[in-house]
């Protein structure tokens, strides 16, 4: 086996798939010294200024010139003297290919008032404001069963009850997107098939007050849906004894659930990918596309995020949109983005991470070029704002931030019932109410991080494995998880405190 990987024969460097040594022969070159696991090396010479491509696209380029065998990475290669803004070939709708043939797969699922279904099913406990996150914290404490076990014992169906709070709330324009988002993402959670019910704490007086954002969401308190203040029922004690009382009052209903057959056009994954490296866009990304387009076939939907890290690869996905104004509004955010950045005297650029870098990911643009092919083949259906309801089925678009915890919590308000997220540096989140996959890049992590990985795909990148049959792995395994086999995010415990709305505009 080839100790290094060319991914396209118009491709300017390779991926060392293990660390090369100076003096290594690769394509007829040597190695001009140390070239780390998962890093680039350029296998002919490139001039300063001149365009390097990886996967026959640009990923950068020359800050000085390179001589081939050399270490292809942040002295050498940059974003060019306009950052990133060279053309692109958008070709709206040019790659839309016909409707898979339709098949039949099915999970073990939980049905709903209204035909939605679930692959979990706890109590939420939602938060107004960051005032009330304590008492929303002491009420679902009550109810864990490490530290107390006999308050679910009489319910074994119930997957818990776990409070989502957050940082924000108030000194917000109340009427600001900031706002809005965060109602969206309120809303979206407390409708998710995966909450039984939820119950929504606040404080009284600030400025997210929860009458407003009931009239907004177009939501009303019922049995499985009830609200309060702390001012109104006299402080942090009796809010809690409150709040117990009434997710006890819930549990019964919650309880009285069973699995039974259905579809798998009921899943909705968001796609995730943190702590991504040099492999990320060679083996877990790729096959979580194969995984993706296996899932759309069966009438399933998947969500691509991440609007910084797909930047300088968004054309790829315009060609998949299956109406003009589907790519154009995926411009139109990406636009959004670089206006956003700018005024906050920065620049997409300021992605990838200290981690990525270290991983062999050099510019935004590598990295976002290998982030995309978690989003498969499949057509482009329509692309959201952050925590709009997905109605579409198939592949989907919703604009978040590149921040993993904030990307998903956007996925999971628009619908999202599991989370698959890629690795290669080794990340440990989980999520909930939706049951998150981790994915690894390479062997070497998963046999470092095991307890936090779900399957490794590094063995692309071993050779023991390929694109295709990895991506049956994953489907098969979304299919388990989504039946009620838990992650190992989930029997670790993660999930609360990685709710993280997007938070949007001036603290006052």
């Amino acid at each position: 086996m080839n100790p290094y990987i060319r991914l396209h024969p118009g491709d300017d460097v390779v991926i060392a798939r293990s660390q090369l040594l100076g003096g290594t022969p690769v394509e007829g070159v040597t190695a001009r010294g140390l070239i780390p696991a998962g890093h680039k090396m350029a296998t002919r010479a490139i001039a300063a200024g001149a365009p390097v491509r990886r996967y026959n696209q640009i990923i950068g380029f020359a800050s000085r010139p390179i001589e081939p065998g050399e270490h292809v990475h942040t002295h050498n290669l940059d974003m060019g003297p306009d950052k990133g803004d060279f053309a692109r070939d958008y070709a709206f709708g040019a790659d839309v290919k016909p409707a898979p043939a339709p098949r039949e797969a099915t999970f073990m699922g939980i049905r709903r008032p209204g035909g939605r279904v679930a692959t979990r099913n706890y109590i939420g406990v939602l938060t107004s404001v960051n005032c009330s996150a304590t008492a929303a914290r002491a009420i679902a404490d009550h109810f864990s069963r490490q530290t107390n076990p006999a308050a679910l014992a009489d319910f074994p169906n119930v997957d818990g009850v776990v409070a989502l709070t957050h940082g924000t709330g108030c000194g917000m324009d109340t009427q600001g997107l900031g706002m809005q988002i965060l109602n969206r993402t309120l809303t979206g959670y407390a409708t998710h098939a995966n909450f039984a019910g939820v119950l929504v704490v606040g404080l009284g007086c600030e400025a997210n007050q929860i009458n407003a954002w009931l009239s907004t969401g177009n939501l009303r308190e019922g049995d499985n849906l009830r609200v309060f203040n702390i001012q109104d029922s006299g402080g942090t004690r009796k809010t809690v004894e409150r709040g117990i009382a009434l997710i006890n009052e819930m549990l019964p209903q919650a309880n009285a659930v069973r699995r039974e057959p259905c579809s798998a056009a009921h899943i909705t994954i968001g796609l995730q990918c943190g702590g991504s490296d040099g492999y990320s866009g060679i083996s877990a990304n790729p096959a979580l596309g194969a995984a993706v387009d296996l899932l759309v076939a069966h009438g399933g939907t998947a969500i691509l995020s991440e609007t910084p890290e797909i930047y300088g690869a968004e054309h790829l996905l315009t060609r998949r949109a299956v109406r003009r104004e589907v790519g154009e509004k995926l411009v139109q955010r990406i636009k959004w983005w670089e206006h956003y950045t700018a005024v906050n005297q920065g620049e997409m650029n300021n992605n990838p991470s200290p981690g990525n870098k270290a991983g062999g990911l050099t510019t935004i643009l590598e990295k976002s070029l290998g982030a995309v092919a978690k989003g498969g083949t499949s057509n482009l259906e329509a692309v959201y704002e952050y925590a709009e309801p997905v109605d579409a089925h198939g592949f989907v678009y919703m604009d978040t931030p590149g921040y993993d915890p904030v990307s998903a919590t956007g996925q999971v308000a628009g619908g999202a019932n599991m989370i698959c997220f890629t690795t290669g540096r080794g990340s440990a989140y989980g999520c909930a109410p939706s049951p998150s996959l981790k994915l690894a890049t390479n062997s070497a992590l998963w046999q470092r991080q095991e307890d936090d990985m779900d399957i490794n795909c590094g063995e692309i990148v071993d050779g023991s494995a390929d694109i295709a049959g990895m991506g049956r792995r994953i489907f098969e395994l979304v299919l388990a998880t989504a039946s009620g086999q838990r992650s190992k995010s989930e029997q670790h415990g993660y999930g609360q405190n990685e709710f993280v709305p997007w938070q949007v505009g001036a603290v006052m």
